[in-house]
């Protein structure tokens, strides 16, 4: 069965414990600046029309500098691919910390592109749970050797990836995917499919699909240099036969992402190269994602009942922390 509609998604991932929106702000806090001053490496969407790009960027500690609250500046070079940028452009980012399994997301708009550096302006940030990375054993490096059915095995191999899409008003999202080996994307007579897991039940790449099915896709080997650029036309389905071939744990996914690739291929990553993300560095002692989480939540500007609920919840002493333990070991698949 092919999902057509936001509310045939919401009821097959459930719906949301608090509002959609409440642990997203509209700024970069000092929590998302600490991130920041210690990102390697990140995954950039550009998007407009019904069409998205990806680019990884990578470089030392604080590749990325933040200008004031509202917008970040990067080096054009530090992206693999910096000829998708253009101004006005959306753009979606994930951003990566050695030895943290949680990341941050940040949406917007490029604000400019000049003299090689690039300004984005924020309109969303906030932290994504450590599902994705825990699931991949992404600070586990592995190898990969090419050989002439090199996509295929690397298909087999890989255990993340960032799925970029972008919805019919334009606004680009990316988001973190991770799985043990073959059961994070499948491959079958040229169409590639992708199992959902338990996440945070936001549905904002399924929103964009079903608004506008173009996506973009790197997927990764941890500890590769290479990396597969996947670009295609996407589909939500709940076959159930298909829904079996990516059983873990004994449960099966809720959806399964049908992609028909317009392009793909293997390339080396520069920015995986500049970032030397492997062997990882012990987690910032200062980034503790409880507090992130708290603090955005507490931050929120929703005022609705269960705003208020969620934000009285968090406040008290350990709920957060025991929270978010309860639900990494509950909800991985």
């Amino acid at each position: 069965m092919k999902l057509t509609s936001l509310e045939q998604v919401q009821k097959r991932v459930g719906k949301l414990p608090a509002p959609r929106d409440l642990k997203v702000i509209d700024h970069i806090d000092e929590h998302a600046r600490r991130w920041l001053s210690y990102t390697r490496f990140g995954f950039f969407g550009f998007g407009n029309d019904g069409h998205i790009q990806l680019s990884a960027a990578g470089g030392g500690e604080g590749f990325v500098s933040v200008l004031d609250a509202r917008h970040l500046l990067i080096p054009l070079s530090a992206l693999d691919t910096g000829s998708i940028v253009e101004n006005g452009l959306s753009f979606g980012a994930l951003f990566i910390v050695s030895g943290m399994d949680e990341t941050l997301r940040v949406n917007g708009t490029v604000a400019n592109v000049a003299d090689d550096l690039l300004t984005l302006r924020v309109d969303e940030c906030y932290l994504h749970c450590a599902k994705a990375f825990r699931r991949s054993n992404f600070w586990a490096p592995r190898s990969f050797e090419r050989s002439n059915d090199a996509v295929s095995e690397y298909i087999q191999q890989a255990t993340f990836l960032a799925l970029a899409t972008i919805n019919s008003s334009g606004q680009a999202d990316v988001s973190p995917k991770g799985d043990p080996e073959n059961f994070l994307i499948q491959e079958e007579e040229g169409i590639i499919y992708l199992a959902d897991r338990p996440g945070n039940r936001r549905i904002d790449s399924f929103r964009n699909i079903i608004e506008q099915p173009k996506v973009s896709i790197i997927a990764m080997v941890p500890g590769c240099k290479d990396i597969l650029v996947l670009r295609g036309t996407a589909a939500l389905c709940t076959d159930e036969g298909l829904l079996q071939r990516f059983t873990v744990q004994g449960k099966e996914p809720l959806i399964v992402t049908k992609i028909n690739p317009s392009a793909m291929q293997i390339k080396p990553s520069i920015a995986l190269t500049e970032s030397a993300l492997w062997p990882s560095q012990m987690a910032p002692k200062d980034l503790i994602p409880s507090e992130i989480f708290k603090s955005h939540i507490k931050q929120s500007k929703e005022n609705s009942i269960q705003a208020k609920i969620a934000r009285a919840a968090v406040s008290l002493p350990g709920a957060m922390e025991k929270g978010l333990a309860l639900d990494y070991k509950k909800n991985m698949y």
